[in-house]
């Protein structure tokens, strides 16, 4: 094993983590032990002297310990060919995609003004 290797002491021995590590949001976990995770990247460009964002998408091994879904927050690590499409490995779950969070807090407020309605009603019958 080459000494730049990086291993994780949760990964799998099979699949060591080497190279590029990212962090990205994942888009679509729809194939098994497979995500899609888009990272977006800030680039200079010096014609126009302006920033643009740079879209990428990578597919990655989603391990059943790790069972990452729809819009989590991933940190990815670059490891040997998996399959056709997929060189990267989730190496663990950073977070949760803020869009997810704000229609969670949403429900827990119409919730809450749900109840504070439902009250009102029982107090006045």
């Amino acid at each position: 094993m080459p000494k730049n290797t990086k291993t994780s002491t949760v990964h799998q021995p099979e699949y060591p983590v080497r190279g590029n590590e990212f962090v990205g949001r994942v888009v679509s976990a729809k194939a098994p032990k497979t995500v899609t995770v888009m990272r977006e990247i800030v680039v200079y460009n010096s014609k126009f002297e302006r920033y643009k964002k740079v879209r990428s998408k990578v597919r990655a091994h989603n391990p059943d310990y790790i069972n990452a879904k729809e819009n989590d927050i991933v940190k990815i690590g670059e490891t040997r060919k998996i399959s056709k499409t997929k060189a990267f490995i989730v190496t663990e779950i950073v977070g949760h995609s803020r869009s997810d969070v704000v229609h969670e807090e949403m429900n827990q407020e119409t919730k809450h003004a749900q109840l504070k309605e439902k009250n009102k009603s029982e107090e006045t019958a």
